[in-house]
């Protein structure tokens, strides 16, 4: 217990002091740190390439303490890296686009479905109004109700997936 008490402690150690090399670094230098595992399975960082260890990883650092991948450096990047990589402000705007997509298909279906109970009242049958400018019930004839009914599917057959008569 007190082994892995003073791993974990040296672990630290070395962390804080590999944070506090990369902040003391001009803008335009990267700091490169070997990760590798000890012979007890310890973790170990260190800025020079271990002799014994399992499992070494060459880790970046730029000097803003975000972390480079290998091989890149000042903006050059491994030609064998995959061009694919988003940068963060084109993750936020497919986020936002994909989260206004989403609004529309949900303000569609609700379109949709307002006009499917519009159908289903109109081909209840019985007395239909709408009210005018003053507040006052107007109330439809068979003809104006049938052309309503008309505007409606036409409606639904335009803008819903799913037609219903």
């Amino acid at each position: 217990m007190a082994y892995a008490s003073k791993i974990y402690t040296a672990a630290k150690l070395l962390m804080s002091t590999a944070c506090m090399l990369m902040l003391s670094m001009n803008a335009s230098q990267a700091i490169q740190v070997y990760k590798s595992i000890g012979a007890h399975g310890e973790v170990k960082y260190s800025q020079h390439a271990p002799q014994v260890g399992k499992n070494i990883e060459l880790i970046e650092f730029r000097s803003d303490g975000r972390q480079n991948n290998a091989g890149q450096m000042a903006g050059k990047t491994d030609p064998n890296q995959s061009s694919n990589a988003q940068t963060a402000e084109e993750q936020r705007v497919a986020a936002l686009e994909a989260r206004i997509k989403e609004q529309e298909a949900q303000a569609n279906a609700q379109r949709c479905q307002s006009l499917r109970n519009n159908l289903t009242n109109l081909n209840v049958g019985g007395r239909i109004y709408e009210m005018d400018a003053n507040g006052k019930r107007q109330y439809l004839d068979g003809r104006e109700i049938e052309l309503k009914r008309e505007r409606v599917q036409q409606a639904i057959t335009q803008y819903c997936s799913n037609p219903s008569t």
